[in-house]
């Protein structure tokens, strides 16, 4: 079996172990670019799951990624395997926050959130504070929900085996909700995120000032997800 990580930051399981975020910015990994360092990616939830089934992990998830660049990558990943890898595989998709995009620029894809510190190019640094100062909230949320809708049909077309989560984000103040079946682990229920579900059972993040969490948390929400998905028959 192959078990497909695809998230942000949590997913990457930055900080965890090591304090890098990217393997680029250790010295002795900057060839892997902008993948999980190495020693986070040994304890992050994503291998925990794949070494509680015996499988193969695959994580393309990115820090600081947006939804955009998680669907795209995970289509192009889809698209490069046959149908008996597809037919092996469990994904695990987490939703990073609604408000981020990503940019093409000469080749080059960029993630913006609106925290109005990203580095973009000088050609695109207009653009940014633009996006940061009429950053529209409510439409974020209704198009990231539009969004993952479809790419949830898309995957149900393709028979895959996957579950979905939200990081920090919900979809709490969506109106008209979907029926996701067993695939979407409480879209619409903020104390399901993966970060309120570890704070309301008490881990911290590994430093005050950082959203991340450590060896332990991950862990636990890799139990977590396990229980989910043998619950609802998903594996």
């Amino acid at each position: 079996m192959i078990i497909y990580v695809n998230g942000d930051s949590h997913s990457a399981a930055a900080e965890a172990v090591n304090p890098h975020c990217f393997a680029e910015d250790d010295p002795f990994f900057w060839g892997l670019g902008r993948r999980p360092h190495p020693e986070n990616e040994r304890v992050s939830y994503g291998c925990e799951i794949a070494n509680a089934l015996y499988a193969v992990l695959w994580c393309d998830a990115e820090a600081a990624s947006s939804n955009q660049r998680i669907m795209r990558t995970t289509r192009s990943w889809i698209a490069e395997q046959t149908p008996q890898a597809l037919k092996d595989t469990f994904m695990i998709i987490q939703w990073s926050t609604w408000e981020r995009e990503e940019w093409l620029d000469e080749g080059v894809y960029y993630q913006v959130n609106a925290s109005g510190i990203d580095h973009v190019p000088e050609n695109l640094q207009s653009r940014y504070r633009q996006f940061v100062a009429e950053v529209d909230w409510q439409q974020c949320i209704k198009q990231a929900h539009s969004e993952i809708w479809e790419f949830h049909q898309e995957l149900q077309q393709l028979n895959i085996r996957y579950v979905m989560f939200n990081g920090n984000s919900d979809f709490s103040k969506i109106t008209t909700q979907q029926d996701w079946g067993n695939h979407y682990l409480a879209p619409y229920d903020s104390t399901q995120t993966y970060n309120n579900v570890l704070k309301n059972n008490g881990f911290a993040t590994v430093k005050p000032d950082s959203w991340h969490f450590g060896a332990d948390a991950h862990c636990f929400w890799a139990n977590h997800v396990l229980q989910y998905v043998r619950t609802h028959n998903i594996i």
